[in-house]
This record gives C-alpha cells, structure tokens and sequence, in this order.
C-alpha cells in the first residue's frame, strides 16, 4: 500500500474512534437503567405542583386504611375532584356511603345513619383534607413546613412534612409521588400514633364528571347536622 494510502487509512480509522469516543462521552453522561436521577425534595414539590395545576378534574380509585386505638379499618371506592373546591368520595365497600365538597360545604353521609352531617367548606380538617391543596394554585411548599425526600418502593418517591395549622392533631403526612408528579399514596401520621393510608389507582387525569356528582341532596325524612371541627 502506497504512503498516500496509508495515511487516509490512518485518518478513517482515527475519524472512527473520534466518533466512538464522543458517543462514550455521551453515553457515560446518561443515567444507567433504572438508575433514578437525584432530585431535591423542592424539585419534587414542583414536579406535583406542576402536575396538579394543569388539571382541571380527575377521577381515580382508591383503598383507604385506618390503624388505631386498636383497631384496623379498610374501604375502597372512587375518588372525583374538579376545580374549583370540589370532590366526591363515593365508598363502594358501603353502599351508598359518601363525602362530598360541594366547594362551599362538606356532607357526610352513610346509609342507616339517623342524620346527615355538614361543615363548612372553611372550616374542613378532616383527613381527606390534604387533597384540597390539589383543587387550587397548588405549592406544596406552602402547605408542609420541614419537607423532606425518600426514594420509594418501585422507582416512587416520599415527600413528607408537617402540615401548617395542624400541627396539635396531625404529626407527618406523607405523599408517594412519580417521577411525573403524580401522588399515589398518603400516608397521615396523627398526633395520637394513629395512622391513615390513601392509595390511588387508575388515575385519569382531566374526566369528564358531570356537575351533579359534586352536590348532595339530604335523603328524605334524615335531619341534617352541622357538625363541628375537629379540636
């Protein structure tokens, strides 16, 4: 082989490792499979924001677990919300049983019960009450003060802090959260060491859900109660 011929020779095969070496770079600066990208418990909180504020309504099924006084109580149903202030918990384990915000008051209500109970919008502290933050501008940062982060179970993360203004009755809360933004669990610590878990399935995000779903009409003949807040 001639000298000329040599030296392109010599030029392809470094033109090719040049380009092998830029695609080693490239491919070093990756995550590795199932490597999860490290996140800030702030980056997180903005990913859920984000999610939650291009929402206008969503609908998902849900398991709901009570651990406490020495007890052990499990329901499941179908959880609807829909901006503004509104939300639908329609318990399929209890027939009939339902909680609804109507965006100016809650209603609770289990078939068999001898009356109805309200509360006003405002004045909710109930334990479902850590999705309300979903129905407005959501910032979780401004909802849970000392926020922190843990990878989960299946490549989720647990954002937990303490929520403002409950501070005498609920001791953590805890949010299982997609890489996305998507919440699929709570967890509420209480003061007492009772605990209560939300799980969220088959979300659709943006359903259609008619207007109706959110009001809630007293069963005839069954007084109506305004209850009082929790102390």
């Amino acid at each position: 082989m001639s000298v000329s011929g040599q030296r392109k020779v010599s030029s392809r095969i470094w033109g090719e490792l040049s380009c092998l070496l830029i695609l080693l770079l490239f491919v070093a600066r990756l995550p590795m499979e199932g490597q999860q990208v490290a996140l800030s418990a702030n980056d997180l909180a903005k990913r859920v924001d984000d999610h939650y504020n291009h929402l206008q309504s969503l609908k998902a099924n849900f398991k709901e677990e009570y651990d406490g006084l020495g007890m052990h109580r499990g329901e499941s149903g179908v959880m609807m919300l829909r901006k503004p202030g509104r939300m639908r918990w329609e318990y399929q384990s209890t027939a009939g049983k339902v909680f609804v915000l109507d965006g100016k008051y809650a209603w609770f209500y289990t078939p068999g019960d001898t009356q109805v109970q309200r509360i006003a919008a405002s004045q909710l502290d109930d334990l479902r009450s850590p999705l309300r933050f979903l129905l407005g501008h959501t910032r979780i940062e401004s909802e849970l003060q000392g926020l922190t982060l843990a990878d989960g179970a299946g490549g989720t993360y647990t954002l937990s802090g303490q929520p403002k203004g409950q501070q005498k009755r609920i001791a953590k809360l805890s949010l299982t959260v997609t890489s996305s933004g998507a919440i699929t669990g709570i967890l509420i610590v209480e003061a007492d060491g009772a605990e209560t878990r939300f799980n969220f399935a088959d979300e659709v995000a943006n359903a259609s859900i008619p207007e109706a779903e959110f009001h809630f009409t007293p069963p005839a003949g069954v007084p109506v109660v305004d209850a009082l807040p929790p102390v």
